[in-house]
């Protein structure tokens, strides 16, 4: 969701944020604007929509300073306007803000019966007036923010500057993620390490709680007292270059075909690809007598994890629950302490995940993350980590991301049933060597993107579109329709096969798309009888499966579309590529906004 940019000790503050907002797009945002301190006074540029706009209107009015903040907002208390759009000011103060702050309204009250007057709708305007209220007593800007903050509740991740101080800025976090990143003779603040990238590689992660002082030679970290706390400076692995589009139309459109790559990276990690043997973790010997596992994930990560439920139960014969993370904690769960808890984000961000992983750690639960981020507040707070391998993934819709997830699901499945001498050594080495596979055959599906156009052109104009499949094809139906709607706009829903007949068959009438992913595997004969029952009712079936599948299809109003034959553990990921690329061209042909759609935002780091 909304990011944060701050520089201080820079010349060219105002280009330097604009750029850190640029890389920041990829989470989502409806505005966007920045804030500079010259000669002790604060300076502010807020404009609606894309940064565009702001660059326009800086272009018009230039901003100066060598202190300054910026943000892109994913609006949450208040509509999309630039009265909203951060940086927001009391004239002492300005801030920017990730986060909600959960009891504004009281706050807010409270300040206007002082006779402080709000201009905003945001809550966030609450925290700049707070501590203006707390400096006009004489406080320091360090206690002055401590002081407010004790005030708060709710999640932030917040940059302050203060009008009359030069050279200084302070940052807190408390539930949304914030970094340091240290320069020479110049310092940053940003939400992660892409907005950092090309500035420095040098990051300090805040703790929960932390508040830092921050000038152009040194920062000091503080702990939610006040206390001076010292806390590792990280070098960052991303590299500027990874996050450029590369002759691509969209960052969606390059993570797609990335795909064969970053899964080859990623089974390297993980399978010894001459010896085609498993390369069991170093955790290995803490979760091999696990006999339940809990997964918590949302979005796209929940549909991975559906899927490494069937793998877990059927190969490694390990009890496994899935939640959706935010329901989960409302669950009564009678003892985890015996258990494995899962938890499956590409950002390690994710504020319901991490909530059910610190949920789990106060258990004293065993935990394992599975995450996109080595330096993520999920990788840091898990017991064990899991390393997807992906590469930055800046397009909102996730596509290898969710393949990488799978990849690692996959292989922690056989690590289990290694353990668990759940299966054979023949039939554990078919699984390994089906995995290597997987980038080969993906390969062999990206060939085949013309017919994907084509199917979008078809679907295109439709009102509505439902996904079906069975067993692990039922998550890749729920992951189509999310991909359709998140892009394209177009309602869709994925089912169960078998579900249809229970109520959504009612939503069928003539022309309405219905994709079926259809593996030739033991439930395919089932899967077909679906079929019948929608084509009957006038469905336009587009129906994938390989030539053992298609082969049992007998009417030539179905739409077919042909995947390489593949070992069931992979079907999951192979029969993802073409979901994707449906939604993917369907967007593009309807002329949405591929990268960054309406609403969404890419890391959710508020509840």
């Amino acid at each position: 969701m909304c990011g944060i940019i701050g520089v201080i000790g820079h010349s060219k503050v105002s280009s330097l944020l604009i750029e850190g907002l640029k890389r920041l797009e990829y989470r989502g945002y409806d505005s966007a604007g920045i804030a500079t301190l010259l000669n002790g006074r604060i300076d502010r540029r807020r404009s609606l929509g894309k940064i565009e706009n702001l660059k326009k209107l800086l272009k018009k009015n230039p901003i100066k300073g060598n202190v300054g903040i910026g943000h892109t907002r994913w609006a949450t208390h208040g509509i999309p306007s630039r009265t909203n759009a951060h940086p927001h000011s009391s004239g002492d103060v300005a801030v920017v803000h990730n986060g909600i702050i959960e009891n504004y309204d009281v706050l807010r009250k409270d300040l206007e019966r002082k006779n402080i007057i709000f201009e905003s709708d945001t809550d966030t305007e609450v925290i700049a007036h707070l501590i203006s209220f707390f400096l006009k007593k004489n406080l320091s800007p360090l206690k002055a923010t401590i002081t407010a903050l004790k005030k708060v509740e709710g999640a932030f991740a917040l940059g302050i500057i203060f009008s009359g101080i030069n050279n200084y800025l302070i940052c807190a976090k408390r539930g949304s993620p914030l970094a340091i990143g240290k320069g020479k003779n110049c310092n940053y603040i940003g939400s992660d390490s892409i907005a950092l990238a090309p500035l420095t590689q040098k990051l300090c992660y805040l703790n929960e709680g932390d508040i830092a002082e921050i000038t152009s030679k040194d920062f000091k970290v503080y702990d939610q007292n006040g206390k001076r706390v010292k806390r590792k400076i990280t070098i960052t692995s991303l590299a500027n270059n990874k996050i450029k589009m590369g002759g691509y139309n969209h960052f969606m459109q390059k993570e797609i075909f990335e795909q064969p790559a970053v899964i080859g990276d990623a089974l390297k990690y993980f399978i010894d690809t001459k010896k085609k043997k498993l390369l069991i973790p170093s955790f290995a010997k803490t979760i091999k007598k696990i006999k339940e596992i809990y997964i918590a994930a949302c979005g796209t990560s929940y549909h991975a994890s559906l899927i490494g439920k069937y793998w877990l139960e059927k190969y490694a014969n390990i009890k496994t629950e899935v939640d959706i993370a935010s329901e989960f904690r409302y669950r009564n769960i009678i003892n985890i302490k015996n258990s494995l808890g899962i938890f499956l984000s590409q950002s390690g961000e994710t504020a319901d995940t991490l909530a059910v992983l610190r949920y789990f750690n106060q258990q004293k639960g065993k935990t394992l993350g599975i995450i996109n981020s080595a330096e993520s507040s999920i990788a840091r707070e898990s017991n064990h980590v899991m390393e997807t391998h992906a590469g930055p993934e800046i397009g909102v819709a996730s596509t290898k991301a969710f393949t990488t997830q799978l990849v690692a699901l996959g292989t922690l499945t056989l690590f289990m049933a290694n353990f668990n001498k759940a299966i054979g050594r023949n039939e554990m080495n078919k699984l390994s060597n089906a995995l290597l596979e997987a980038p080969g055959q993906i390969s062999k599906i990206l060939k085949m993107d013309n017919i994907f156009h084509k199917t979008a052109t078809s679907i295109k104009n439709a009102k509505n579109v439902l996904y079906i499949g069975r067993g692990t094809s039922y998550p890749v139906a729920l992951e189509g329709a999310l991909k359709l709607k998140e892009i394209s706009y177009i309602h869709a829903e994925g089912y169960p096969a078998g579900e249809i007949k229970h109520g959504p068959i009612a939503l069928v009438e003539k022309g309405v798309p219905v994709i079926v992913i259809a593996p030739s595997d033991q439930l395919i004969d089932k899967t077909i009888s679906n079929v019948e029952e929608l084509l009957s009712r006038g469905a336009k079936i587009i129906f994938i499966s390989d030539k053992k599948g298609i082969k049992k299809i007998n009417n030539k109003k179905i739409t077919t579309i042909c995947l390489p034959e593949s070992h069931e553990i992979i079907s999951p990921i192979l029969y993802s590529i073409p979901v994707q690329l449906i939604a993917y061209h369907t967007a593009v042909l309807k002329g949405t906004d591929v990268d960054q759609p309406r609403n969404l935002a890419k890391s959710v780091t508020v509840e």
